[in-house]
């Protein structure tokens, strides 16, 4: 049976899913594969580091020399995060002719185009099934089951970090900051957990799913993004009074000539399929224009699913080594001209307001609200004896521009203490 050598870079929590998986299903993976897939290079900081599985200490090594210019390692595994070093260690072992696996979601995001020309030029593979959802194979659903659909629309849970802090704010009354330590504690939040809550980390796989679904190039700095530091346990409980849950949602809908996408905390209608997604659970909603509506659902990271997702990639180019079929898989690229790029497009609001509470107020923001064109769907005015005092409003479908255009000359009346909130709202 040929062998085939991996060269792993990083043996952190997806690192040790990698290598439990491929000595856990060694029999099943070689049989389908009808390759010996063996790890023989792991590129580690520390070699002195006392770890969880045990290891020959001729494995490691903390010189990436030692797997990049051996030419006895066939495929490079990527599991160290970040764009640096790890975008240097991809694009070199894809100029020395090895094959690549990642998970490594800014890399892709970022020199994805770039790489996956180098992949070609070089005649090998780069894949990154992991990159997006973790064990989810969303990747290669897009590229191969439902590459033949024209997509309309996609909504995804994409950051279980931020999935599972809502989750416990929605289910458990808590404040924000109690959950983020909570959530700290358990491992699903990094030490600093910014591009997560941010956002950033969901602009990272929105990016990717662009240019599967839509085949458009969009940065992701380009994105229009809002993380979910400033929902508060009232945000959730008003939303819930319209019959709404929060989730942080990625998002992409096409109109015409007209492609709109962003990632922000969204009302969304307690009867969609995604509002059932809870927890680290992470769900991508699709609409195809052959398929209909479609939601691929699972754990979106972790050790085990994340390492699933890496080792499909790994089994995937083993199969195809030695044979005369095309290792890459590129990311359909149509020109961009294609769509009016428009990020943030028309949506319903909801807007959150602390105010003073005395006669007249509701009607000054109303008028503001119809001066910028916008109609009002529905409100809520707590009076709790303070001074100031909550109102929330969820407004018709308009333009972020109008909106902001109302919300500057609301907040310039001294009756306006706060725009506490304002989210996107889904039906």
């Amino acid at each position: 049976m040929e062998k085939v050598n991996i060269g792993l870079l990083g043996l952190g929590n997806v690192g040790i899913g990698v290598y439990n998986i491929l000595n856990l299903n060694s029999n099943k993976i070689n049989v389908l594969s009808n390759k010996e897939i063996v790890i023989t290079k792991i590129l580690v900081n520390n070699l002195n580091k006392e770890r969880d599985i045990s290891l020959a200490q001729n494995m490691l090594t903390s010189n990436i020399d030692d797997i990049l210019e051996d030419s006895d390692i066939d495929i490079v595994v990527e599991v160290l995060g970040g764009l640096t070093p790890a975008y240097d260690y991809i694009k070199k072992a894809l100029q020395k002719k090895k094959h690549v696996v990642t998970a490594n979601k800014a890399v892709i995001a970022t020199y994805g185009k770039e790489l996956l020309e180098i992949a070609s030029r070089n005649n090998v593979s780069l894949r990154y099934e992991a990159s997006v959802c973790g064990g989810i194979p969303v990747i290669s659903t897009l590229s191969n089951a439902l590459s033949v659909n024209k997509f309309e629309e996609l909504i995804g849970i994409v950051n279980g970090t931020t999935n599972y802090i809502l989750t416990q704010m929605t289910d458990f009354g808590l404040d924000y900051d109690d959950v983020l330590e909570d959530a700290k504690r358990k491992g699903f939040a990094e030490a600093d957990p910014s591009s997560d809550v941010e956002g950033e980390d969901a602009a990272y796989k929105l990016s990717i799913l662009l240019s599967l679904t839509f085949g458009v190039e969009v940065p992701p700095d380009a994105i229009p993004r809002q993380g979910i530091t400033n929902i508060s346990k009232e945000d959730i409980q008003y939303a819930a009074q319209f019959g709404y849950k929060i989730k942080l949602l990625a998002a992409a809908k096409q109109l015409n000539n007209r492609l709109e996408y962003h990632v922000c905390p969204t009302l969304i209608k307690k009867n969609h399929p995604l509002s059932s997604v809870n927890n680290e659970f992470n769900a991508l909603f699709l609409k195809g224009n052959a398929v209909g509506e479609i939601m691929l659902y699972g754990k979106g990271a972790g050790s085990m699913p994340t390492g699933s997702a890496v080792v499909s990639d790994i089994f995937e180019i083993s199969r195809i080594m030695g044979s005369t079929l095309n290792p890459t898989v590129p990311i359909p690229m149509n020109n961009p001209e294609n769509y009016e790029l428009v990020g943030n497009g028309t949506s319903e609001y909801y807007i959150h307001l602390i105010v003073e509470d005395k006669p007249g107020v509701l009607g000054m923001i109303t008028t503001c609200f119809g001066d910028a064109g916008i109609s009002i769907d529905a409100i809520v005015q707590q009076s709790r004896g303070d001074q100031y005092v909550p109102i929330v409003y969820i407004v018709h479908e308009c333009p972020r521009v109008r909106l902001d255009q109302a919300l500057s000359a609301i907040i310039k009346f001294k009756e306006v203490k706060e725009i506490k909130s304002v989210l996107q709202v889904r039906k």
